[in-house]
């Protein structure tokens, strides 16, 4: 579970890096790496589970799948927290800029 929801997010974030103009400014590429990046971690791990487990790797326990299911919506709920942050430190519309300046 943990490596087809990170590979779902990085094919999504893949295709709105590609399509959006403004995707480069947002940082969305910085979600790619990410998202591509944990996949491929999953992947790896992948391996080296159905090398050990061999059949039994094809027929995970419920809490198995379930605990897994969790592992990967963290880590992608985790990269798009890395994501906004780095958004508003670089701040590249000005946004927060303009917000702080309007309190004072």
């Amino acid at each position: 579970m943990t490596l087809l929801i990170t590979v779902f997010a990085a094919v999504i974030a893949t295709v709105v890096w590609y399509v959006r103009p403004n995707a480069s400014r947002l940082k969305v590429g910085l979600l790619v790496w990410m998202f591509w990046g944990a996949g491929l971690m999953w992947l790896v791990d992948a391996i080296f589970e159905y090398a050990e487990l061999k059949a039994e790797y094809f027929t995970p326990e419920p809490a198995d799948m379930l605990n897994d299911a969790f592992l990967g919506l963290s880590v992608v709920a985790l990269a798009l927290i890395v994501w906004v942050v780095v958004l508003l430190i670089t701040d590249p519309d000005g946004r927060v800029k303009n917000a702080l300046r309007r309190k004072k």
